[in-house]
């Protein structure tokens, strides 16, 4: 496939790419904590936002693939039944807004979820109780899980927020996480087919990065058992400040 069709030759583009594949398997493969939203930022400032989610989609199913069989049956159930309402709904809404967005306005928003989320993790420190499951609340984040991640794979936050209310343990997190975006990423092809989003040049690009998937599981499996996940957080959510505000200013730019 990469002899028939073009692939991308900035080299920044790979560098961006390599760095972002492997956090991202390291997210499916065990630190969940809304690390893989670096990904398409950091794509995005060497390609269109777009673009950067569907070369990332047939990577991420591999991944789902492979990061689902270690946690098999640990995930919880009514959550992802409480969810499931809202990952229909928040992917049609994507599916039906895909080509009213820009470029820039997809920027602009990466930006923004990145940008909130990190602050966010950062300024919001206090306990709270836990709460319980609920139809509501899941399809409400769902939703907004469902759309972000249909725009550009940023469909972590909105989970995250939803389930880490409920304190449940990593494993349990880590497994009910990836078995959502395993169902959430097959729900995607077809739409992304429609909008001719996995043409061969994207699919080849795919298909080059695609050794890295496993790599970035296999890491993401060790740390979940051995890092200090507060340190690692700390690096990943200040990345996200930086990469918010440059893609903030760079989509702004683009639109004046």
């Amino acid at each position: 496939m990469p002899g028939c069709f073009p692939l991308i030759d900035d080299p920044w583009f790979y560098v961006t790419a390599v760095i972002a594949v492997l956090i991202l398997g390291i997210a499916k493969g065990g630190l969940a904590g809304g690390i893989g939203l670096v990904a398409v930022p950091l794509m995005s400032l060497t390609v269109a936002p777009a673009r950067a989610a569907a070369i990332l989609l047939p990577i991420l199913m591999l991944m789902d693939a492979v990061a689902l069989r270690p946690y098999w049956g640990q995930w919880d159930r009514r959550n992802l039944v409480t969810t499931v309402p809202g990952a229909l709904l928040g992917t049609g809404i994507g599916f039906a807004t895909f080509e009213l967005l820009s470029p820039d306005d997809l920027r602009v928003m990466v930006g923004a979820i990145a940008l909130v989320f990190a602050l966010r993790w950062w300024l919001v420190r206090r306990e709270r109780p836990a709460r319980l499951a609920s139809f509501g609340r899941g399809t409400l984040w769902s939703t907004l899980a469902g759309f972000t991640s249909f725009s550009v794979h940023a469909g972590g936050p909105p989970l995250h927020i939803y389930l880490l209310s409920q304190r449940l343990d990593k494993t349990t997190f880590q497994a009910t996480t990836v078995a959502f975006f395993f169902g959430m990423n097959w729900l995607k092809l077809g739409p992304y087919a429609w909008l001719g989003q996995l043409d061969g040049s994207n699919l080849a690009t795919s298909l080059v990065l695609a050794p890295l998937a496993p790599v970035g599981i296999v890491l993401g499996a060790r740390l979940h058992r051995r890092i200090d996940e507060t340190i690692f957080f700390r690096v990943v959510y200040a990345s996200l400040v930086v990469l918010g505000i440059q893609l903030i200013r760079d989509g702004l730019s683009g639109r004046l």
